[in-house]
């Protein structure tokens, strides 16, 4: 169902969201249905490029790899975090709509953030070759095809002025970027911790 709306919001952006408001998923289905499987694509992914594909540092022949057990705890914690962006992201636009004389649902909300954040899932593929420039191709790909749908679409899911949705969008995009950095920073904790990369070099 999900592949259909984000074809649809591509091509028809203004009739998809309008369907998307009208007919939303329920909370439990959108988490349980659509969330925890788009999650466990990157983690997955990543998990199988980093312990069996490898990767080679700049300058160097040798091919690095990560432990299975390494990977397989950070594949779990990369999961658990992006479900729990997807909530905190969906926390925020709920929170801060009532500044934009909007009344959206959680589960609105949630459903917004799901279908505004697909190509970031979908890009979670790049993980099956690590490359660093693959990573940038992809991830500049991405970003930009969700910056789009945020913008074209979050006025009219939420049914204000276009002027009122770009301002709206930009306080969301800034959230995230909060959100991203508040990651990163739990992930050198968790390094900290001992719970990181232990690698297995190839000659």
């Amino acid at each position: 169902m999900i592949l259909s709306h984000f074809w649809g919001l591509l091509t028809e952006p203004d009739h998809e969201w309008n369907s998307i408001r009208k007919n939303p998923p329920g909370l439990l289905q959108l988490y349980l249905g659509q969330i925890i499987w788009l999650a466990a694509l990157p983690a997955i992914s990543t998990y199988i490029g980093t312990t069996m594909v490898g990767w080679s540092l700049p300058g160097n022949d040798d091919v690095v790899r990560l432990t299975s057990d390494s990977a397989l705890w950070m594949a779990l914690l990369a999961w658990l975090a992006t479900i729990s962006g997807v909530a905190v992201m969906s926390w925020f636009m709920q929170w801060m709509s009532s500044n934009f004389n909007s009344n959206p649902s959680l589960t609105d909300c949630t459903a917004f953030t799901c279908y505004t954040a697909y190509p970031l899932f979908l890009i979670g593929l790049s993980g099956l070759y690590p490359s660093l420039w693959v990573a940038i191709c992809a991830g500049t790909a991405a970003v930009s095809a969700t910056a789009y749908l945020l913008y074209s679409g979050l006025h009219i899911f939420m049914k204000i002025p276009k002027e009122q949705g770009f301002i709206y969008a930009s306080s969301i995009l800034c959230i995230g970027l909060v959100v991203l950095v508040s990651i990163m920073i739990t992930t050198v904790i968790f390094w900290g911790m001992g719970i990181g990369p232990e690698y297995v070099q190839s000659y």
